[in-house]
């Protein structure tokens, strides 16, 4: 019988971890489904998942806030930074630097699919531009496109998918040549999947012959680089620097010379951006200091008590927010592979389709199953060094991520249009607005057209006088 020996071994590796289960249709799959199910359930990595059992399915066992945690130090918004304009200069000509040497690579974590937007698809190949429509993917191509000739130099971009778009996206990239950039500077690949669990610590199938799992985390991104050959291409080119952002944020500096250059400067292995939270409750990670290291406590696991603090000034005490904005150095994501490194896992509650023990389709209305995964904030504490900047939300976060309300696509083109009225109105250039002081038009600036705020000056006697109701795009 085919695939007999393998089989066998299979259903004692199984037995041993009471998983039989994942074998019970076997017998009425075809060879090449057989031989699917038996390579899924062979990379399954069950040194730890009787661990995850016990500790995170079973039982919530999600870290814990420690017991002693301060608030993390930061570097001003350079709005603010005149106490530092030398080191902030220092630190811009470093980073101008880095990016024209050709040390620093984008990279963006681009594994989720758009249906929270009612999108079909990689969240990627959402159109977002106020004017011209484009996607996000379209608009962080342009800007590598620009940035490589504001600097003169080649810049990789590296993207991870996940085993749900991976597909998809390579074929939006091929159908769009790659948005200008090169085929050999465009480097995808997958992050990894972990399985689905029932709450009784069954692993779930998602078909006959499947396992039902889910991406691991923005965490595994670090382990994705190394394990995918993208960190070692990062080598043979000379890449020192990385800087990473999340897809859903059209607004992010992909190239930021200051951020680069005080991450550089203050020679740290993986640093953040922050923003002042705009009320207590904002779902976002708090920064904060424990043992001397930056750490990140997710607004779920931050006691109310601690959310409300207040300094004497009336500023929150833990006022600074994660927004998945990082550099990080090759050497750290390096150090971290060669060594073997766990980030913790986090346990989420969800509905998970599956089948039923007589191979019945199931799709559960309430959360049923248990999915886990890891965040990229959480390698923070295991940086030697490491450094936060804040950074203005109206300049760098409209992320985009629900269909209505907050984070949707209408209120991420509105901040994307004051952000370009800023800029203009900051070159001279008059913007119509309405009585509440929002812009009476419709305005895109390109990358192509500015990569910063100081950009446009260099530009403004090309920018045609804009009128109450027009649509204006530069690029």
């Amino acid at each position: 019988m085919e695939h007999m020996e393998e089989y066998k071994k299979t259903v004692e590796l199984l037995r041993f971890h009471g998983q039989g289960h994942l074998l019970a249709f076997y017998d009425q799959l075809t060879s090449l489904q057989k031989q699917q199910l038996l390579d899924e359930i062979n990379a399954l990595d069950f040194s730890v998942i009787p661990y995850w059992i016990e500790n995170y399915v079973k039982t919530n066992g999600n870290v814990g806030i420690p017991d002693h945690f301060e608030p993390a130090p930061s570097h001003p918004p350079a709005s603010a930074s005149a106490q530092q304009s030398n080191k902030y200069d220092q630190a811009r000509l470093m980073g101008v630097d880095l990016i024209s040497a050709g040390k620093v690579a984008a990279f963006v974590v681009a594994g989720g699919q758009g249906t929270r937007l009612g999108f079909d698809g990689p969240k990627g190949d959402f159109p977002i531009g106020p004017v011209s429509n484009k996607t996000l993917f379209g608009i962080f191509a342009e800007t590598i496109l620009a940035a490589r000739k504001k600097y003169d130099t080649p810049i990789p971009w590296y993207i991870m998918t996940s085993p749900l778009n991976h597909a998809a996206t390579v074929d939006i990239f091929e159908s769009n040549d790659y948005f200008g950039l090169g085929k050999s500077d465009v480097s995808l690949f997958q992050q990894g999947a972990n399985p689905n669990f029932a709450t009784d610590g069954k692993i779930l199938l998602a078909d006959k012959c499947t396992i039902a799992s889910s991406p691991d985390g923005h965490g595994g991104s670090l382990r994705a680089l190394y394990k995918s050959g993208a960190l070692a291409d990062m080598k043979t080119r000379g890449i020192e620097q990385i800087s990473y952002w999340q897809v859903d944020n059209p607004l992010i500096n992909i190239f930021d010379p200051l951020f680069i250059g005080l991450h550089a400067l203050d020679g740290a292995e993986m640093s953040s951006k922050a923003l002042v939270k705009a009320h207590p409750m904002e779902k976002v990670g708090n920064f904060c200091l424990v043992d001397g290291k930056v750490a990140v406590i997710e607004y779920s696991d931050l006691p109310d008590e601690q959310a409300h603090r207040r300094n004497p000034d009336g500023s929150l005490v833990f006022e600074l927010g994660s927004i998945a904005i990082h550099v990080i150095s090759t050497a750290f994501i390096e150090k971290l592979n060669a060594h073997g490194f766990a980030l913790p896992i986090h346990r989420a509650v969800k509905k998970v389709p599956h089948i039923d023990a007589q191979g019945n389709r199931v799709v559960p209305t309430e959360p049923n199953g248990i999915k886990l995964e890891t965040f990229v904030f959480d390698a923070l504490p295991l940086a030697e060094k490491s450094i936060i900047l804040q950074t203005v939300r109206s300049e760098e976060f409209a992320p985009v991520k629900n269909a209505t309300g907050d984070d949707s696509p209408e209120v991420t083109r509105r901040m994307m249009i004051a952000r370009a009225a800023d800029w203009l109105e900051a070159a001279g250039v008059k913007v119509p607005r309405t009585p509440d002081g929002t812009p009476d038009c419709i305005l895109e600036i390109a990358p192509s057209f500015a990569l910063h705020r100081e950009d446009v000056a260099e530009k403004a006697d090309q920018i045609p006088a804009i009128m109450p109701g027009d649509q204006l795009y530069l690029a």
